[in-house]
């Protein structure tokens, strides 16, 4: 996938993914919800005026960012919008973070900070998938909910099964996935979705292929026939994205 989306630099959740997030969350008045990066949704704002939590507190990287949204939640009592590095966050309060990262080096120091810091039964959410080897608590695809104290799967066979409750995925669990990511954060308008889905599932699969965990031995034609259709008409190659025995077929 996309850098930019995985790493949700490009996106902007909708309110209805926030609330269906928290929903998958239990989020309840007497939480404490903490937004590692509150520039990427309305999530704290949400929790703040829809759910009444008891604090929500938005972490920005960002001067500008701070600036225009403290101004949009200049009346929502109960919300802090901090200017931090989260590696120096104090977590100690939160029992909800809403964890969107993707850098490697990060994911592991802040959930060790969570290990440390947090009291048991703190919610982790995150999108795509859960934090590193975590294993979740609660799925709703493209939604995880991991609980502390931190479960860690031995190996990604084994977080893959807890997640999907199966060994390996074919063609048709990468493009069902690929459509649930789709329609879960809602942000694709109608008339792409079709090209979004096709570019998302050969993405998911070619990741798994590389993981060992396609149920295929060989590179089943719907695939082939798709990446030729992502080459051909979107000048997209998706080639060089396998990591074991395939060559594409120039011709």
């Amino acid at each position: 996938m996309p850098e930019s989306i995985v790493r949700g630099k490009s996106v902007f959740l909708p309110d209805g993914v926030i609330k269906r997030m928290f929903t998958l969350a239990d989020l309840v008045s007497s939480d404490i919800f903490y937004d590692l990066d509150c520039t990427k949704s309305n999530a704290v704002a949400i929790a703040a005026r829809e759910y009444k939590v008891k604090k929500a507190i938005g972490i920005a990287d960002q001067e500008g960012d701070i600036i225009k949204i403290r101004a949009d939640l200049n009346r929502v009592e109960n919300v802090s919008i901090v200017k931090k590095d989260i590696h120096n966050l104090y977590l100690k309060e939160a029992n909800v973070v809403f964890f969107w990262l993707y850098d490697e080096s990060t994911i592991s120091s802040m959930l060790k900070k969570i290990e440390l810091e947090c009291k048991k039964q703190t919610r982790i959410v995150s999108v795509w998938s859960p934090p590193g080897m975590l294993l979740p608590d609660k799925v709703d695809f493209p939604f995880f909910i991991c609980r502390t104290p931190l479960r860690y799967a031995k190996d990604i066979q084994t977080q893959f099964k807890a997640i999907y409750g199966q060994e390996c995925i074919d063609f048709t669990g990468c493009w069902m996935l690929g459509d649930k990511y789709v329609e879960g954060i809602e942000i694709v308008p109608y008339q792409y979705k079709r090209f979004v889905n096709i570019l998302y599932s050969m993405i998911i699969w070619i990741n798994a292929w590389n993981m060992h965990l396609t149920c295929e031995e060989q590179i089943p034609p719907p695939v082939e026939s798709y990446l030729g259709i992502l080459r051909t008409f979107f000048n997209i190659d998706l080639s060089d994205m396998f990591e074991k025995g395939f060559v594409f077929d120039q011709n």
